[in-house]
């Protein structure tokens, strides 16, 4: 066995896994609350830990550990091994050592990676993506993250900055996006947004269930609810699905132009619906692209789940570390 260790760092909870590079499996995973209000000090003793728990808990000694990849959601210094700016923590982390700190606190050799690069990478390796050269991948939920795995390797571009397709420009008039832009796709097609066209919907007074499903708490519509009524077969709901696969297929269309995937990979909990948004997006798709064989283009969802950010991290810290 070649063992590393994943570790995903997030805004609510931290998980942990040690990983079979040979085989993807994921031997054994633990996660701990972030409490990342305690500041950046206090978040990487309690990964550092967490790491080590991992590997004392999973019956195997520190020495078989070859070293340990983390995923921050954010911009990251590659090079330094810094975090430049993690939005959905407080503080958002300016050049903090994450690397160094972790190597010294666990011993271990250690690699950053952006979350959503990581998504990708562990979805090419042993994943939805298994088996191509050249794959894009969306993660959809609270925001619209991506990466790009071309001629059979992680594409990470300047400062490891590529691959952020939740921030192509699909409509220069549209809604000002919190990257501060106008009309990126995250403004479309991120679950904040998916929802607030569902409440858009019972505010107007639509005839949908879709009120009715969460009892008229608007507070409680969710890209799953819209899900659920669009399943059930309500009108209004399946639009919003069919208007978010179309901006969808905007952006894989110009995605596709560029670097040709053999796959396009969805990942995240709006991915969850599943033919919802991939029929309405092979619509889209079709009709815009004539300059590239879209046929060719196979688009999936994910198949790792919640293990995709663990297996990427520590798959590219093999990848780095040998």
């Amino acid at each position: 066995m070649k063992l590393f260790v994943g570790v995903d760092l997030g805004g609510t909870n931290i998980k942990a896994g040690i990983v079979d590079i040979d085989t993807g499996k994921v031997i054994y995973s633990q996660s701990v609350p972030t409490l990342a209000r305690e500041g950046p000090d206090a978040v990487m003793a309690r990964m550092a830990e967490l790491v080590l728990a991992a590997v004392q808990a999973s019956e195997q000694e520190c020495s078989q550990v070859k070293g340990l990849g983390i995923t921050a959601p954010g911009r990251l210094d590659l090079e330094k091994g810094q975090t430049l700016f993690l939005p959905n923590l407080p503080g958002n982390w300016p050049n903090v050592p994450l690397r160094d700190t972790l190597i010294r606190k666990t011993g271990l050799p250690t690699v950053l990676i952006n979350d959503a690069r990581a998504i990708t990478y562990g979805e090419w390796q042993f994943g939805a993506g298994r088996g191509v050269d050249t794959m894009a991948c969306f993660t959809l939920g609270t925001g619209v993250g991506g990466g790009l795995v071309v001629n059979g390797s992680l594409h990470l571009g300047i400062g490891g900055t590529a691959g952020e397709l939740g921030h192509m420009v699909i409509d220069f008039n549209g809604p000002r996006c919190g990257c501060g832009n106008r009309g990126c796709l995250e403004a479309y097609a991120s679950g904040p947004a998916i929802a607030a066209m569902g409440v858009k919907a019972v505010l107007q007074g639509r005839t949908s269930m879709i009120g009715q499903l969460v009892s008229y708490d608007l507070n409680k519509i969710t890209p799953e609810v819209l899900a659920e009524a669009a399943k059930r077969g309500d009108s209004e709901a399946k639009s919003i699905f069919e208007l978010t696969g179309m901006y969808l297929g905007i952006a894989i269309g110009n995605v596709a132009i560029a670097v040709t995937p053999m796959k396009v990979v969805l990942a995240g909990g709006v991915a969850a619906a599943g033919e919802l948004l991939l029929e309405p997006i092979r619509r889209a798709l079709k009709s815009r692209d004539s300059l590239v064989d879209v046929s060719k283009v196979e688009i999936v969802t994910a198949s790792l789940g919640n293990n995709a950010g663990v297996l990427g991290a520590a798959s590219w810290a093999a990848n780095l570390l040998g």
